[in-house]
């Protein structure tokens, strides 16, 4: 099976225009992933590839346009280069011998914890000065001195100059059960057969949650919440994942002894930071009829009639406050301007990688603006948000 894109070391790449970044990539890939030109600006948008990259594993590079392009479009090009921090976990800044402005992209990576490298390229064409080294040294320790096109050995630089940078959760993937099971532990997943569930197939984190609890040597049994009753008469389960659409039903059969969670809230804990999520959904309390709740789905859907975000989450917190805030919504990867709402509701995040959840919730915590995620907004209006955490914080 291939690798999914949400679960790959996100490499970014970036640099001021001809600094020879698509060169980088296309080194590294041994292929033409990138068109490269003397032409300053040849790439106009982000460039994704994704590969295995030996010993690191699955990455998914991402090269980016000139953060100093001065084309027509070059703003907006810009803009979505910096965009693309957001769900950058490893960051490769390109310069060369002349370094300019582009060191101050630095900048942004600290700001939002990210780990970099600096790679000055074609320095085949003029060498760097002792002073200018000095000064990239003192940004980091990681720099590189190469050439794109004449370097034989530049991958296997580049993977070591990477290995010295990469977060341990790359090293040692996080799961989504880390911690609350044991082999041969019994799992009960509800999966309801709705609208949302595509035909003959079944979403994502259902298919990752499965394929792990097997990979775990876990007794996995799948149901609908119409059959949950009938199957807790055959197994008592050390743990049941629901479906955060059939909480109220699954919490109401589920005995109060066996511990009792959601997908979503499972995904929270894994892609993002599930005590931000709980502490942010106390932010609900302070909202008032006139406030703006924004609502964040990482991929595009048809909406449907009974659909989660724009139909029952709204009508659960409108049940639970007694009035209805306004709601909008962001679909996809480029975040969007976050002042003036009360809070944020993040969805499951399946289908986008840990960084990009991070920096939201980071970007939302400094502009002092809570940020939680369904799961836990459909158990908290349920008045059983304790129940559906006490799985983690209990381990």
């Amino acid at each position: 099976m291939k690798t999914l894109k949400s679960l790959r070391l996100h490499i970014g790449i970036f640099g001021n225009v001809n600094s020879g970044k698509s060169s980088i990539l296309n080194a590294i890939t041994a292929q033409d992933v990138s068109i490269v030109s003397d032409m300053e600006g040849t790439t106009t948008d982000v460039v994704e590839k994704a590969m295995e990259l030996f010993p690191i594993g699955p990455v998914q590079f991402l090269d980016t346009a000139g953060i100093d392009d001065k084309s027509v479009l070059g703003q907006k090009r810009i803009e979505k280069t910096l965009s693309v921090l957001n769900r950058t976990d490893v960051a490769i800044l390109v310069t060369t011998p002349d370094v300019g402005g582009d060191i101050q992209i630095i900048e942004k990576f600290k700001e939002l914890n990210i780990p970099f490298c600096i790679i000055v390229n074609k320095t085949d064409e003029k060498s760097i000065s002792d002073e200018t080294f000095a000064y990239l040294e003192s940004l980091t320790d990681n720099v590189l001195l190469t050439s794109a096109l004449k370097d034989n050995e530049i991958t296997d630089k580049i993977v070591k100059l990477l290995l010295k940078i990469i977060p341990d959760e790359f090293i040692n993937s996080p799961k989504i059960f880390e911690g609350l099971l044991q082999p041969k532990d019994v799992v009960v997943l509800v999966i309801p057969v709705d609208k949302e569930a595509p035909k003959g197939r079944l979403i994502l984190p259902q298919v990752q949650a499965i394929r792990e609890l097997l990979d775990e040597n876990c007794i996995t049994l799948c149901v609908k919440e119409s059959e949950l009753g009938d199957a807790l008469k055959i197994v008592t389960p050390n743990l049941v994942v629901t479906d955060s659409q059939a909480f109220k039903k699954v919490n109401e059969i589920v005995p109060e002894n066996i511990l009792m969670t959601s997908f979503s809230i499972l995904f929270a804990r894994l892609k993002g930071d599930l005590s931000a999520f709980v502490k942010g959904i106390e932010g609900l309390n302070s909202v008032k009829e006139d406030d703006k709740i924004l609502i964040l789905e990482s991929c595009t859907h048809h909406n449907i009639e009974d659909d989660i975000a724009r139909v029952k989450i709204p009508m659960l917190i409108e049940k639970k406050l007694g009035y209805r805030p306004q709601f909008e919504y962001f679909t996809g990867h480029n975040f969007p301007e976050i002042d003036g709402y009360k809070l944020i509701i993040h969805c499951g995040a399946c289908m986008t990688n840990r960084k990009e959840i991070l920096s939201r919730i980071l970007i939302a915590d400094k502009k002092g603006i809570p940020i939680t995620n369904y799961g836990i907004t459909i158990s908290y209006c349920l008045g059983i948000l304790d129940r559906a955490i006490k799985p983690f914080f209990s381990v």
